[in-house]
């Protein structure tokens, strides 16, 4: 197989990459990595050096190609039943790495911190900087929920920024719960019943228990 996937099913930059996969019905291996296995470790920075996942590797191609974003780029760019992710259209397209690109720096990486305060440990917590990084959450809702269109990101197409979307709201939704912006919490449930979230969902549950979704 000419698609390798170097992935953690709990990561959340990976779910984005393994939505566009699952969406466009992309054949690949799933090549989950345990960073916590020296082994594993070395095996994956073989192939990106600075182990940060997901990271796609096109062997027909001879690509190694990083980054969430970039990955849906590759697989629009190369394969036509992904092509819908990332419009041909210029516009468009413009609009669709712009909220790719606000969910994931001002939602999504925000939460990332409040995910790093919870595991800290005892005696060194910072409850400042973990309600700064929810106000960057708040502020990226606020944002978000006067731009995405309905059904989805950018209209009727689902795109990149859907994918994109999912994780960032999944997620923070732990931190800064989205009861009070009706028309996010509207689309992630949306966002959830379509299928290729739900495969996505379904394959990490077994993980949750590993991860700190809630304070304390």
């Amino acid at each position: 197989m000419s698609l390798t996937l170097y992935y953690h099913p709990l990561s959340s930059f990976c779910w984005k990459a393994l939505i566009a996969l699952y969406e466009a019905g992309i054949d690949f291996e799933p090549r989950e990595v345990n960073l916590g296995d020296t082994a594993d470790r070395a095996a994956f920075q073989a192939v990106w050096p600075l182990a940060k996942f997901p990271v796609l590797r096109d062997a027909a191609r001879g690509k190694t190609v990083p980054e969430s974003s970039l990955v849906i780029e590759h697989l629009a760019r190369h394969w036509p039943a992904a092509d819908s992710l990332l419009p041909a259209d210029a516009e468009a397209a413009f609009r669709v790495r712009l909220l790719d690109r606000l969910f994931d720096h001002y939602i999504h990486l925000p939460f990332q911190q409040v995910v790093a305060e919870r595991l800290r440990p005892e005696g060194q917590h910072d409850p400042f900087g973990a309600e700064q990084s929810r106000s960057q959450v708040r502020a990226g809702y606020d944002l978000l929920s006067s731009l995405v269109a309905s059904p989805w990101a950018v209209g009727e197409t689902f795109t990149m920024a859907d994918c994109a979307a999912l994780p960032a709201l999944f997620y923070a939704d732990h931190a800064v719960s989205l009861a009070a912006w009706p028309t996010l919490a509207d689309y992630l449930e949306r966002l959830r019943r379509r299928p290729s979230v739900a495969r996505v969902l379904r394959e990490a549950e077994p993980w949750f228990q590993y991860f700190p979704l809630k304070d304390g």
